[in-house]
């Protein structure tokens, strides 16, 4: 993946991380994991307040970054339709969706988790995505058959 993400960088993209994950759990690695900055991240979050002068997290969610919400955040902060997107769960059905309604060409990517020997063989939570992904045309990539190194 951080090979994709450095030849979409010198095609001149600009690298997203959407996640139903918390935002604010994943923003302090995701540039030396990925080499995304912080601002270029998309999750679930909590509450903010401001108090005294300082920010403080609630005990309420404030975003759950998953399904619809996930074009919809999409749109809120780049302000346009991706024309590639890449996922792996059912949470992604909207967003990789999206891709692929724009004008002109796109692609939307599914990530599928099928490498007992270097990573794990999964399809939990992503049955559905799966199921549609041939019919609507995305691209599914095998980490056991099209990935040459899972992790390094």
């Amino acid at each position: 993946m951080i090979e994709l993400l450095r030849y979409l960088e010198a095609n001149g993209f600009t690298n997203y991380i959407v996640s139903g994950g918390g935002r604010d759990f994943m923003r302090p690695v995701t540039a030396s994991m990925y080499g995304v900055p912080p601002e270029r991240v998309i999750g679930s979050s909590v509450g903010l307040d401001f108090v005294d002068g300082q920010l403080k997290t609630t005990a309420t969610p404030e975003f759950l970054n998953d399904g619809p919400a996930k074009a919809v955040r999409i749109w809120g902060r780049i302000g346009r339709r991706p024309i590639f997107s890449a996922g792996n769960s059912n949470g992604d059905i909207q967003m990789l969706e999206y891709t692929a309604a724009g004008r002109g060409p796109s692609l939307s990517l599914l990530v599928r988790h099928d490498d007992a020997a270097r990573e794990f063989d999964y399809t939990a939570g992503a049955e559905k995505v799966l199921e549609l992904a041939a019919g609507r045309g995305w691209t599914v990539a095998s980490m056991r058959d099209d990935w040459t190194t899972v992790f390094d």
